[in-house]
């Protein structure tokens, strides 16, 4: 019996530490055997015709500065579209959109509410750009994002550029803090597998994507930002982040939004992979299939070996003083976590309990995913993320 138990605490830790820390040591390392550079935007090259595209819902309260933020990026207006793609809205989105048709912003209605991926894949009909930038409403673009984001294209090996999403807030307690060191982390592990080969997932807030990639078909219910870099590598290209493209993303200050959102998020994105399980193949992608072994799998693995290594230190702590020590001491921050959840809905957060409560809402979240998914729970009607308003930058 201790013997179980010893493997279940050693598991458990050798799985937390090579995901968040043996994992982006190995990217490094493979990186600094890596020559390539970042393509750099060069102001007298010409420029592709390009589709920016967003699919909203019931949006009207930030509709207008949507689009009007959209025309104001630095990128040549004859070589860009713009088409808002409706999700059988029933507010006022509709039409404030069309009052931007003099400006040259397209409206594509869908007259069945079927989710955000059937309002992309209605959309790929009407696009006429050779590159497809994909976008959200509840976040704010820099406005020189778009030039640093399609220069990677002249690179002909590149199929897809993803931004760097910057995680903001306008409050000064915040219940979710902790998704802001979350954020900087991935962008600094995408930033790593770039350079060693191809990200595995791009941002669905901000990303661009050959067109032809783009028509690729793909079920509603899948996540097509996740899809489109393994969709990108299946076709021998490479998917890149890119640190130049500014996108800034406002964190949802409820961690109830936010722990539905991540729950909707991993259980779309497991079923993703298990549609393209093809890549985790290791005999016909051996680097990638690493990559996307250690980043995605690995995470969403992670909560279950804490709550093993919990059961093994359970085990031993009746007979084994320091299994008693390093058991309290991990259920000391989940513990926090529940309470700072608890209060989170009614009073601000001080950081010391907003950071275990914003953590434990991950692992949890990445728990409950698992079994929707597990039950073949698909959730392909898209209920958006409401967030603040992100002020210009």
């Amino acid at each position: 019996m201790p013997e179980f138990a010893y493997v279940l605490i050693v598991g458990a830790a050798v799985l937390l530490l090579y995901t968040y820390a043996g994992y982006p040591l190995l990217l490094l390392l493979l990186s600094r055997m890596r020559t390539g550079r970042p393509v750099l935007a060069d102001p007298d090259a010409e420029w592709p015709r390009i589709s920016i595209t967003v699919p909203v819902y019931n949006e009207e309260k930030q509709m207008r500065s949507l689009v009007e933020r959209l025309l104001e990026l630095d990128y040549p207006e004859d070589r860009r579209e713009i088409l808002i793609v409706s999700d059988a809205s029933s507010d006022g989105t509709d039409a404030i959109v069309e009052e931007f048709a003099p400006r040259g912003v397209k409206l594509l209605r869908v007259s069945e509410r079927r989710g955000k991926t059937s309002a992309e894949n209605a959309a790929r009909r009407a696009l006429t750009g050779d590159i497809v930038v994909n976008t959200d409403a509840s976040i704010r673009l820099d406005r020189g994002a778009l030039k640093p984001l399609i220069a990677q294209f002249r690179d002909p090996a590149v199929g897809l550029a993803s931004g760097r999403d910057v995680s903001v807030t306008t409050h000064v307690a915040d219940a979710n803090a902790g998704e802001s060191g979350y954020v900087g982390y991935e962008m600094w592990v995408r930033g790593l597998e770039t350079r060693v080969e191809s990200i595995v997932g791009a941002s669905g807030s901000f990303y661009a994507i050959r067109a032809h990639l783009h028509r690729q078909p793909l079920p509603d219910w899948l996540s097509r930002d996740f899809a489109s870099a393994l969709i990108t590598r299946e076709h021998k290209y490479r998917a890149v982040s890119v640190d130049e493209a500014l996108c800034y993303v406002p964190r949802t200050n409820s961690l109830e939004r936010e722990y539905r959102r991540k729950v909707r998020t991993i259980t779309r994105g497991i079923g993703t992979l298990w549609h393209k399980r093809s890549l985790l193949n290791p005999f016909k992608y051996p680097l990638f299939a690493w990559m996307l072994f250690s980043h995605k799998v690995c995470r969403w693995v992670v909560p279950w070996a804490l709550v093993a290594g919990a059961v093994g230190l359970a085990m031993l702590a009746p007979s084994r003083p320091l299994a008693a020590i390093a058991l309290f001491a991990g259920l000391l921050p989940c513990a926090l976590g529940g309470i700072g959840w608890a209060l989170a809905s009614s009073r601000p957060l001080p950081r010391w309990l907003s950071l275990p409560a914003s953590a434990l809402v991950g692992n949890v979240a990445a728990v409950h995913a698992a079994l929707r998914a597990l039950h073949g729970q698909q959730n392909p009607i898209w209920e958006p993320t409401r967030r603040e308003t992100v002020p210009a930058q």
